[in-house]
């Protein structure tokens, strides 16, 4: 699917893009995607995914905190977001465990050259 790139910024562009590699029933965190585009700030990614105008294409809810649980969505770390995030993870066979972690960490996404730049 073609994107407006012209709608987001440089840096947005790096983070999706990359994003788009992780398929369906995988996913990576906010610092993982960080290091694999060469940010030190999995916060700035945090911001960057919520503010993408290409979701569900850009598949923000495949990002989760390093701590494994879901994270955030949508601006917000509780209630509906996060249920809709679970959901549209549960569709792709990723799953929770009851404290809220990631049930089967094989699920992590796995770049062969996380951390080098000049992507």
């Amino acid at each position: 699917m073609p994107f407006d790139w012209s709608r987001v910024t440089p840096f947005q562009r790096r983070v999706y893009e990359v994003l788009l590699e992780v398929p369906p029933g995988r996913v990576t965190t906010y610092g993982r995607l960080a290091s694999r585009i060469g940010c030190r700030s999995s916060r700035a990614v945090g911001q960057a995914l919520g503010a993408n105008p290409f979701a569900p294409d850009v598949p923000c809810h495949r990002v989760i905190a390093g701590t494994l649980t879901a994270g955030g969505f949508n601006h917000a770390a509780t209630g509906s977001a996060i249920a809709c995030k679970r959901q549209l993870l549960l569709d792709e066979g990723v799953t929770f465990d009851r404290s809220g972690r990631l049930a089967d960490v094989s699920r992590i996404w796995q770049w062969d050259n996380v951390g080098q730049t000049g992507l």
